[in-house]
């Protein structure tokens, strides 16, 4: 039986941990690969196999220009492939080291030539606001994969949520109903499957061996997974953004408009803005800058944005060919006669949610009606207040 990888990665170590038990207890040859980045101030990477009896093999991998993760990278397709040279290995769970983002670890094994059959985020329910909010960095809690790491805990976690089609989802006697609503809303097109923290059942019978795996979060491990489409789906130009929800204390706001902002007053808004709810995704323009598609991503309190390339508005007809399929799809469902696929579309979510409050604030920050009808060439003249932001 040829080889599979389920990728399974979280900040929350013991809703990942209980996830990887329910994974060994419940498919039969299924083995753990781990790559400890906690042993990097060392100089290695500490690897380990395991199945359900215990460790396998250990072995340790040198720092690749300092940095622990680039070690990860490069150690972790040969050990992936010399376990599908073992017939009794049927899946490889790779268990990432709390920091590691899912996305990179899941091309990476693609590009190897192996098969990703999914990828889970395991979560506690109650730690999901808390990590959000914190804007720590991760060097300074330790959990850097690089001595360049400059993440937080909160941009961390909310890619690691947001990326993974499966959450496994651990049971929590803290976690409250807005504490699940804003799981919910954060990723709802998420399967959410719950795990225990208790001891998971037991080995399969000789008669199972090669039966359909017994728990939900087993037959999700092998049921298929889309690296193209998962990239696709984080993109700001397509991205499957949350939708507009309000329960149990937690609500989502969707806010879409065609016309740009101005720039000097978007840019004195941030702050307010970024600390308005614990997560903000989305794209947007500026006047000045009619062609250059923008990414915003807040958590933490800090927001970061970026360019995404151009508009597919602002490229010659002969270059769409080369933009993705999913991408000219995407711009096609909400074309406009005049800005194309420009838009502002960004996205909320938070308990106790100022929505009123917050859309005004963002409709405040677009174009007057008098300075939209002065046109593009007009708005070119404007202040370009994001200049050093965006490191021009």
């Amino acid at each position: 039986m040829s080889l599979t990888v389920a990728v399974v990665g979280g900040l929350h170590g013991d809703a990942r941990k209980a996830a990887v038990a329910r994974l060994l207890a419940d498919v039969p040859g299924s083995v753990v690969l781990h790559h400890d980045l906690a042993t990097a101030a060392a100089g290695t990477v500490v690897r380990t196999v395991r199945d359900r009896t215990g460790l396998l093999n250990t072995g340790e991998t040198p720092l690749v220009n300092d940095c622990a993760c680039c070690a990860l990278r490069e150690d972790l397709v040969p050990e992936l492939l010399r376990l599908a040279d073992d017939a009794a290995v049927r899946l490889a769970v790779v268990e990432l080291w709390d920091s590691v983002e899912p996305k990179a670890m899941a091309e990476v094994i693609t590009a190897g030539g192996l098969t990703v059959s999914s990828v889970i985020t395991a979560v506690d329910p109650a730690l999901v606001l808390p990590y959000l909010g914190n804007g720590d960095d991760l060097a300074d809690v330790g959990l850097a994969a690089a001595a360049t790491d400059q993440r937080t805990v909160a941009d961390t976690f909310a890619r690691q949520l947001e990326y993974a089609p499966v959450l496994a989802v651990a049971e929590s006697p803290e976690a409250d109903d807005e504490d699940r609503e804003l799981l919910a809303q954060l990723h709802p097109t998420a399967r959410r499957i719950p795990i225990g923290h208790g001891t998971p059942a037991g080995p399969a019978a000789p008669s199972e061996a090669h039966t359909c795996p017994r728990s939900p979060l087993a037959r999700a491990a092998l049921a298929g997974f889309d690296v193209e489409a998962a990239a696709a789906a984080q993109h700001p130009a397509c991205a499957l953004l949350p939708v507009e929800a309000d329960d149990h204390g937690v609500s989502t706001l969707v806010w879409h408009h065609r016309r740009p902002f101005h720039p000097e007053r978007l840019y004195a808004a941030l702050e307010d803005l970024t600390c308005a709810a614990a997560r903000s995704r989305g794209r947007f323009w500026l006047a000045d800058r009619p062609d250059a598609l923008l990414h915003w991503d807040a958590a933490g309190g800090a927001l970061c944005v970026e360019r995404a390339g151009p508009w597919l508005a602002a490229l010659p007809d002969a270059a769409w060919e080369l933009v993705p399929p999913v991408r000219r799809a995407a711009a096609a469902l909400a074309w406009h006669p005049e800005h194309g696929d420009r838009c502002n579309h960004l996205v909320f979510t938070s308990p106790a949610l100022d929505r009123d409050g917050l859309a005004h604030l963002l409709d405040s920050c677009l174009l007057t009606d008098t300075e939209y009808a002065a046109g593009r060439e007009a708005w070119q003249q404007l202040p370009s207040a994001f200049d050093t932001l965006l490191e021009v």
